[in-house]
């Protein structure tokens, strides 16, 4: 089938457009296309619909919706809701965000929850990034686009409290106000080969955002090999992997909140985790063409 794409970049790094770049890749490895100049068979939207009337089933892929009470979370999610109303079918990536969006949107009777895949082919022919020096045992990592409520200090206080007194901590993507520490290192923006080498030479990734919903960072960082550290909130701990390391957090009400004053981690509280969920982009590839199957389908019938 032929998919237009729509508010989608592939130019850019951000996390919605690299998997944009993956999905194009595997679901073209399985004859798919993607050329909005043709006639299409099905229209993807991420978040929002770039246009107003659409001749084809209209997909809305959802990363998440606004319910920050520090910004005009309404506002924000007017054109996403939208879309989601006159969408054929959405795509949630999470449980966590199907159950944020219902709350919030009212439930979809055409739906299906797509985690995210990493780009395992990618992955196995990158190398190990050895910049740093042999004196350090381990190497641990993080990478974000840094926002208060992805909890930077709480991964570094982690790290400190948590790692071997000779690994260090590389810290990737923009961050105003560094914390200097021998042992810790800024890598800034980077491409995302330069990320794989970085989790390819990690044993752990941190990331212990609150409310998140399924970041790509962690997605990729588990197909390299590392073991995750995350928060019991949000869609994380979804594909965070069985062996991950969960920080118990209260259960969040689904309520709007302000996002930028998380609540305090208690490191010592610990649980197992019972998700496990294929990360290859494979399997992702081939649950969106079944969704997009399906909905053509329903709307035939």
């Amino acid at each position: 089938m032929n998919i237009h794409l729509e508010n989608v970049d592939p130019f850019s790094n951000s996390g919605p457009n690299s998997f944009g770049r993956k999905l194009i890749k595997y679901m073209g490895n399985m004859g798919h296309t993607f050329n909005n100049k043709q006639e299409g068979d099905v229209s993807l939207a991420f978040i929002q619909a770039a246009k107003d009337k659409h001749s084809i089933p209209l997909i809305q892929r959802l990363d998440g919706i606004y319910f920050n009470t520090i910004q005009n979370y309404r506002v924000q999610n007017y054109l996403i809701k939208e879309t989601y109303k006159k969408a054929s079918g959405v795509v949630f990536q999470s449980n966590f965000n199907r159950d944020l969006t219902f709350e919030f949107f009212g439930p979809h009777d055409n739906y299906a929850i797509i985690h995210n895949g990493a780009d395992v082919e990618e992955i196995e022919t990158t190398q190990r990034f050895l910049k740093y020096p042999d004196r350090f045992s381990e190497i641990w990592c993080c990478a974000s686009s840094w926002r208060p409520h992805k909890r930077l200090d709480d991964n570094i206080k982690y790290f400190l409290e948590h790692a071997p007194d000779d690994a260090c901590f590389i810290i990737a993507g923009d961050v105003n106000h560094r914390f200097n520490h021998p042992r810790i290192f800024y890598v800034g923006n980077v491409q995302q080969n330069t990320l794989y080498q970085v989790y390819k030479a990690s044993t752990h990734f941190v990331h212990l955002a609150w409310l998140d919903h399924c970041p790509n960072v962690v997605v990729d960082a588990r197909a390299c090999g590392c073991k995750i550290i995350c928060s019991s909130s949000g869609g994380t701990k979804e594909i965070a992997g069985p062996d991950a390391i969960v920080i118990e957090e209260e259960e969040w009400d689904f309520q709007p909140v302000n996002l930028y004053q998380p609540p305090e981690l208690d490191f010592s509280k610990r649980i197992k985790n019972t998700w496990d969920i294929n990360y290859n982009m494979t399997r992702t590839a081939e649950q969106y063409e079944s969704f997009f199957t399906s909905t053509r389908r329903k709307l035939d019938s």
